[in-house]
């Protein structure tokens, strides 16, 4: 069996090599040439899978180690006869934590206390209901829209768009969907950004078109937003030069790169092509993942500021500042390698490792210091 995979999925020829041959090559570079005698394709959200890649090739199965499919023409594997599947929750956790490191960065560089404050959730599915929980914990209150979750459940805690108007924080969490009646494509527009509240802070960590960049632009030179976070982007790899100096915090599409993420989506595709040709499973996630490189925190009582300390704690195994250093750098190189320069920084991503690896000793884990850190991930020591 050949499979051709994305090189940015880690592991994955110590992995799929039980099963097979496995070639592989950057997201951008999988041409039809490349996949032409291949029996599985293995991609990431950069790869768009459709008929002008797959026709008259020997591919019977396409996995996306992503918890996102837009980039894959399912419908088009369905009629080929193509087997599919992704990898649904995967980095669900890693996208909440940047949440929460975002968040926390935001508090200290705006001097805003988190405890109190709204924040609207756009989106409420695996990643959306993990924020809800985390930003929860942290004293913060959450405001869920999510129509589709609205219909489905009938569950009143999910309001309308407007009613995340008037919050404090807004964090966008939904697929990207360019018609029908939950339509997202450019869904913050200048109307969405006019009607929040005067002063509040704009997180994206879905897709890039889910935001006019035109407008989002007016609402930070306009002052009317206190500031914004943006992971993604549109027409990436070649961002906007000028968001990436309004925004507090730009990152390079890495929201969701934890390692112990990169490795459940790994674990989730490989069970699923085992599961379709029915061959054994071999590896599970544990196989896969190293020791901590901060197993441990100490807090040293009394906290005077609970927030602080948290934001201590967090810095300890995750600097999101240094992932917004890295992409401004892109600015200085030529505007014809800036394309490049951001995958590189995915493409070379260092390894992230999740909170629930990192122990806290010197907290009560029944205090409240100790819930609001084991409730964004942390354990309790």
């Amino acid at each position: 069996m050949k499979i051709v995979a994305d090189e940015n999925i880690p592991f994955v020829k110590e992995c799929f090599s039980a099963i097979g041959e496995v070639t592989t090559v950057g997201g951008r570079a999988i041409t039809r040439q490349v996949v032409a005698d291949a029996d599985v394709l293995l991609v990431r959200s950069i790869t768009q899978v459709n008929e002008a890649l797959l026709k008259n090739s020997s591919v019977r199965f396409v996995a996306t180690a992503t918890i996102g499919m837009e980039h894959v023409d399912q419908d088009y594997l369905a009629s080929a006869g193509i087997g599919f599947a992704s990898a649904p929750g995967c980095n669900a956790n890693s996208v909440a934590e940047y949440i929460v490191a975002a968040l926390l960065a935001l508090g200290r560089k705006h001097k805003i206390e988190l405890a109190g404050r709204r924040i609207g959730i756009v989106g409420v599915g695996n990643v959306g209901g993990k924020v809800e929980k985390k930003t929860a914990a942290l004293g913060m209150r959450p405001v869920l829209n999510d129509p589709p979750l609205a219909r489905q459940t009938g569950d009143p805690k999910y309001q309308p768009l407007e009613a995340v108007y008037d919050c404090d924080f807004v964090t966008m969490h939904t697929p990207l969907t360019r018609e029908g009646l939950d339509k997202t494509h450019h869904l913050a527009d200048d109307a969405f950004f006019n009607a929040l509240r005067e002063g509040c802070f704009f997180i994206n960590t879905s897709r890039g078109s889910v935001v006019d960049t035109p407008a989002l632009k007016r609402a930070l030179l306009s002052g009317r937003l206190g500031g914004a976070v943006l992971d993604v982007w549109e027409n990436e790899p070649n961002i906007d030069g000028e968001l990436i100096l309004k925004a507090d915090l730009s990152t390079p599409h890495i929201a969701g790169y934890s390692f112990d993420g990169k490795v459940l989506g790994l674990i989730m595709v490989y069970r699923a092509v085992c599961e379709h040709f029915g061959i054994g499973v071999q590896h599970e996630a544990a196989d896969f993942l190293p020791e901590p490189p901060v197993p441990l925190i100490r807090i040293d009582a009394p906290v005077e500021d609970q927030q602080a300390a948290i934001h201590d704690a967090v810095q300890q195994v995750y600097v999101i500042n240094r992932d917004d250093f890295n992409t401004r750098e892109i600015l200085l190189v030529a505007p014809d390698q800036r394309g490049k320069f951001f995958d590189d920084l995915r493409k070379h991503y260092p390894t992230r490792r999740e909170f629930q690896n990192t122990g806290v000793q010197g907290v009560d884990a029944d205090d409240a210091l100790g819930r609001k850190l084991a409730g964004i991930g942390f354990n309790i020591a």
